[in-house]
């Protein structure tokens, strides 16, 4: 039997490709947070790189943490 290793998730990841790591949020969740802006969401998560967009995870968390204190305040 031979074991399957998992590669970690990187720290920049494509939208496109976001669901091929992680189940939540939808692409077409974060197209719509990217869009409309939604609390700063494209400020402080979003990177650009030539004309691919990608989500750095790491911010992604810091950002989904922060807006659920807002929102608990």
């Amino acid at each position: 039997m031979t074991e399957k290793t998992q590669t970690p998730a990187p720290e920049l990841i494509p939208v496109s490709e976001f669901n091929n790591f992680y189940i939540f949020p939808s692409v077409g969740a974060l197209r719509q947070l990217i869009f409309y802006n939604t609390d700063n969401f494209a400020n402080k998560v979003v990177r650009r790189i030539g004309k691919r967009l990608y989500i750095n995870y790491s911010a992604f968390l810091e950002w989904v943490e922060e807006t659920n204190r807002k929102e608990a305040v």
